[in-house]
């Protein structure tokens, strides 16, 4: 299946121009114009107000994990998600012309960057400085000129902000992926006999003994291939704990919908956030039926 696009548009991230977000966008839908905000609800409300036809949010990271404030965000944006997409991060040694890999004194990325690249850094000798993000480190260091300084992020960037690339994928760990979640103003579910499509929704258990465990049986006992489940407080509650969760089938397949149906017996609520074309990255990999 096709990555869905409703219309004419942007497409909305979170970042600076060149950044994994940025890029992601642009490897998903080449043709389509990309637009930065400053945050996650920037972006999300960028398509609610109709500047952008999509929205591309990270969810999680192979080496990083979950992407903070995307599970709390999600349930009340009022948008659906109608695709995910997989990016390869592959982190680049970026610095102004002429700079030179042995002049190099400092290396300036995001926290969760330069801790992909411990190997480089302890290589060449470098002082790791934090920044906000890797894109908005590429721009600083092609603002300041300095040949003693580099960045960390992605080849985009480097090409946006006019800087040499020194080494390419000096990543720590080549299995460095990030998934996104595409989102749009509206459902774009496939058709309920559609092969490999994926489902995510979030509930709440009821408070009672072994809830969680009768709560997920349906989904065993169905055969429902669970590929995600994470668990976050809501409401400062340390009793209150919400589930975000991907399974692969359709809510109207018997399988799911039987899973579906025992799971909000033993919960509080249950709420389809999106019903999706499982990424070809995924089925790549195995996943999928």
């Amino acid at each position: 299946m096709s990555l869905p696009h409703p219309k004419p548009g942007p497409i909305a991230f979170q970042g600076r121009p060149g950044a994994y977000s940025d890029l992601a966008c642009r490897t998903a839908f080449p043709d389509a114009p990309t637009l930065p905000c400053d945050t996650f609800e920037g972006a999300m409300a960028a398509l609610r107000e109709g500047r952008a036809a999509l929205a591309m949010l990270p969810c999680e990271n192979s080496l990083a994990g979950r992407v903070p404030d995307i599970h709390y965000l999600l349930p009340e944006s009022g948008l659906s998600i109608v695709g995910e997409h997989f990016q390869r991060v592959e982190h680049c040694l970026l610095a102004p012309p002429g700079a030179r890999i042995e002049g190099l004194k400092r290396v300036h990325s995001h926290a969760v960057a330069l801790g992909q690249v411990r190997a480089l850094v302890r290589e060449l000798g470098l002082a790791a400085v934090i920044e906000a993000d890797t894109a908005g480190a590429a721009q600083q260091v092609a603002a300041w000129g300095n040949r003693e300084d580099a960045a960390i992020a992605s080849a985009l960037a480097a090409e946006i902000y006019g800087l040499t690339i020194l080494r390419r994928n000096v990543e720590d760990a080549s299995h460095n992926t990030t998934r996104f979640y595409i989102m749009a103003t509206t459902p774009m579910a496939p058709p309920p006999d559609a092969k490999d499509v994926m489902t995510t929704f979030i509930f709440r258990v009821r408070n009672v003994p072994a809830a969680l465990y009768k709560a997920l049986g349906g989904f065993a006992t169905n055969g429902v291939n669970m590929t995600r489940l994470e668990s976050y407080m809501v409401g400062g509650e340390f009793a209150a704990t919400q589930f975000l969760c991907d399974v692969e089938g359709h809510p109207a397949q018997p399988p799911l919908a039987r899973a579906l149906e025992e799971l909000a017996f033993f919960s509080r609520a249950v709420t389809i956030l999106g019903v999706y074309p499982i990424s070809p990255a995924r089925l790549r990999q195995g996943g999928g039926r």
